[in-house]
């Protein structure tokens, strides 16, 4: 792909690695100028998701990029993300930046990690190993879904020695929910994540007006497939009966009568730092807080759950200075450039998930469609931070911003 070309060759121009990752975009110029090379995928992130809509099918673009009902909490994402403007000073930047940093124990490059997304073979054959391997390529998290169409083991094996965290969602069968986290954590994967905004599937229109659900046709259960405690409840192998491995899976996926007394048991089970992701409510955060969570990610699920929902980055700055203290508080949703990054930084977060995006690269280009996409973001940031006066993320504060219309 065109997007690898241009690291390399530019890479071969220089006599020590890229300093910053900003460099990323002086080798697209340089392959455009001197070998007449172009990114086979865009540069324009932003516009990332319209050039994705060529190329997905319709059962894809209908699961992939809508949102629940109306799209109303999507939309709010956005207007948050526009509502607050970067305030650049000058004169105090540096010729190198450091983005690095760790996260629940996980030594980051950047403070960007791969958000967990189900049924990635709906955007690319390859699907989740794809993305993962794109994730270990830049050292960057990847996070393994429940929902995968790829197992834990063969994700583990495309992202080799990549940092890997597992989101689970929450089955009602304790003896599978258990057997997840033995397998992911017996895979390599360090921190667990779980989803709470998911108990029930959202409304979704897209995907009701089409009849469509993946997991129907055993897309996006993997996981489930290759378990010992789930097919011990069948009396057939899932190929010779799906239809049986369907009913299994419908009666332990939605799981609404989940509490916050149920947390224990992750402990007895789950040795490693446990995140809980969809939190929007400065109440939940200090619950989660005070039920020795380890952090949380402040997320409405990029809009697919309930509809108009509060805006994540809205939700942000309150939570953060409510249990920012205590929780290692991570942020996703309506994500799109790295100037998202930088205010959601600046908000507090002290790292960002990407979900959308990977995917719009995986259709358009697989791993190195992912893998580019990943590198632009991560210059877009560098850049922005330059050119807004800080050497570091975590010189960011509220004073970095500004909203729209303040003096």
């Amino acid at each position: 792909m065109g997007s690898g070309r241009v690291r390399r060759g530019y890479r071969d121009q220089v006599s020590e690695p890229a300093a910053n990752y900003s460099d990323y975009q002086a080798g697209i110029y340089a392959n455009g100028m001197f070998a007449g090379e172009l990114p086979a995928v865009s540069t324009d992130l932003a516009g990332l998701e319209e050039r994705a809509r060529a190329v997905l099918s319709p059962e894809a673009l209908g699961y992939i990029v809508p949102s629940a009902g109306s799209g109303a909490t999507a939309r709010a994402n956005r207007a948050a993300f526009d509502r607050w403007r970067i305030v650049p000073r000058m004169l105090r930047s540096g010729t190198r930046r450091d983005l690095s940093g760790t996260i629940l124990g996980t030594p980051v490059p950047a403070p960007v990690m791969i958000a967990p997304v189900g049924v990635q073979t709906l955007a690319h054959p390859d699907g989740e190993l794809a993305t993962a391997a794109a994730a270990a390529a830049l050292a960057l998290p990847y996070i393994h879904s429940t929902a995968a169409a790829h197992s834990f083991e063969e994700v583990a094996e495309a992202s080799a020695d990549g940092p890997r965290w597992y989101q689970l969602y929450w089955p009602t069968d304790d003896d599978v929910c258990i057997s997840f986290l033995h397998r992911a954590k017996a895979s390599g994967y360090s921190v667990l994540v779980v989803t709470l905004d998911t108990v029930l599937l959202g409304y979704r229109p897209a995907d009701l007006d089409r009849g469509f659900l993946p997991f129907l046709r055993l897309q996006g259960l993997a996981n489930y497939l290759d378990d010992p405690a789930f097919l011990d409840g069948l009396a057939k192998p899932p190929a010779e009966d799906p239809g049986a491995a369907v009913l299994r899976w419908a009666g332990m996926f939605p799981n609404p009568g989940l509490s916050w007394r149920d947390l224990p048991f992750l402990r007895e089970h789950w040795d490693g730092p446990i995140v809980l992701k969809g939190i929007v409510s400065v109440d939940d955060a200090r619950l989660a807080a005070e039920h020795g969570m380890d952090g949380i990610v402040v997320s409405n699920h990029g809009g697919r759950q309930v509809d108009g929902a509060i805006a994540a980055l809205d939700a942000l700055p309150d939570i953060v200075a409510a249990v920012g203290e205590q929780l290692t508080v991570l942020f996703d949703s309506g994500v799109r450039t790295g100037a998202d990054v930088v205010k959601a930084l600046a908000l507090g977060a002290q790292s960002v998930l990407i979900g959308r995006p990977v995917l719009y690269g995986l259709a358009l280009g697989g791993q190195q469609g992912v893998e580019h996409v990943l590198r632009c973001l991560l210059a877009d940031l560098d850049l922005t931070l330059a050119l807004s006066g800080y050497t570091s993320h975590r010189q960011l504060s509220h004073q970095t911003l500004a909203l729209a219309g303040s003096p």
